[in-house]
């Protein structure tokens, strides 16, 4: 029987999939933007470089949105769910998503296509951004309640 014990199990596993992917990506970067310049005329005017700094600048702030995430998430299968550091790292995802669509959105100057992915992370940066308000909102009258007690 699916439980939230193996939903969050499952979500930590997805994670660390994630990072795997995420280390495999800066380390085949060179190797993907190369298929990418073959396949693409506007990429192959431009060449590797400026799409290769576009991902490994990205990298950081996925790497740092990954680890808050896996922290987040163990922290809820501590049973810590409405604390302060889990608005904390709600907050450092949210930015990781806006620094995402920064440099994507910057890098679409470059190439348009890049404008799509920036829309996106920037979309996801709100609503986890809407969700950390509202976890901060029951943080906060979980501590009205403790001192009413």
């Amino acid at each position: 029987m699916w439980n939230e014990s193996k939903s969050l199990t499952l979500s930590k596993i997805c994670v660390i999939l994630f990072m795997a992917m995420l280390l495999a990506c800066a380390l085949l970067a060179p190797r993907l933007v190369a298929m990418l310049v073959r396949m693409s005329f506007i990429a192959s005017t431009l060449g590797k470089a400026p799409f290769l700094a576009t991902i490994y600048a990205g990298c950081a702030p996925a790497a740092a949105l990954l680890a808050c995430l896996f922290l987040l998430l163990r922290r809820i299968s501590a049973g810590q769910v409405f604390v302060r550091e889990n608005t904390a790292y709600l907050r450092y995802i949210s930015w990781c998503c806006y620094i995402g669509a920064m440099i994507c959105l910057a890098s679409a100057f470059y190439y348009i296509p890049w404008i799509a992915i920036g829309v996106a992370a920037a979309f996801m940066g709100l609503i986890v951004r809407v969700v950390k308000n509202i976890i901060a909102k029951a943080v906060s009258l979980q501590d009205e309640a403790d001192f009413t007690i």
